[in-house]
C-alpha cells in the first residue's frame, strides 16, 4: 500500500505521541491532530491493513517495523526543515506549519543531499 501524505502524518503523530507518553489511542491521536475519532478510525483501519501499524487487545496503537521506519523518516525531515526555517529567521509557528509541507515533497535521494551539503550529517 502506497501511503500519502495524510498516511505519513499519522504515523509520525503516533511516533510522537509514543515518545511523548508511552502508550497510545486513537483518542490520543484525534486529540493530538485535531481530527474526530471517526476519522482516526478509518485512518487507523487503513495503516493496519497496509501493514504499517497493528492495534492490540487493549486498543493501544503499534508502529509495525515498516510504519517506524517511515514515521521516522518523516519526523526526521519535519525536525531538519523546522530547524533551518527558525534558524532563517522564520516565525517557529510559520516554520512548524511548513515543514508540515516540505517534509513530504522531497525525495530520499535530495534530502540525503541536502543534509549532506549542509552539513547535517556525520561523515
Amino acid at each position: 500500500m502506497a501511503l500519502h501524505m495524510s498516511g505519513e502524518d499519522y504515523l509520525e503523530a503516533i511516533l510522537v505521541l509514543q515518545r511523548q507518553k508511552g502508550e497510545v489511542r486513537s483518542v490520543d491521536v484525534a486529540r493530538h491532530m485535531g481530527f474526530s475519532k471517526p476519522s482516526i478510525s478509518h485512518a487507523v483501519a487503513a495503516l493496519e491493513k497496509g501493514g504499517y501499524l497493528r492495534v492490540d487487545d487493549r486498543a493501544l496503537l503499534h508502529l509495525t517495523e515498516a510504519g517506524q521506519a517511515v514515521a521516522e523518516q518523516i519526523y526526521e525531515r519535519h525536525l531538519y526543515f523546522k530547524a533551518q526555517l527558525v534558524s532563517a529567521g522564520v516565525d517557529p509557528a510559520v516554520a512548524e506549519r511548513e515543514a508540515c509541507q516540505m517534509e513530504h515533497a522531497i525525495s530520499a535521494e535530495s534530502f540525503e543531499k541536502l543534509k549532506k551539503y549542509r552539513g547535517d550529517e556525520a561523515e
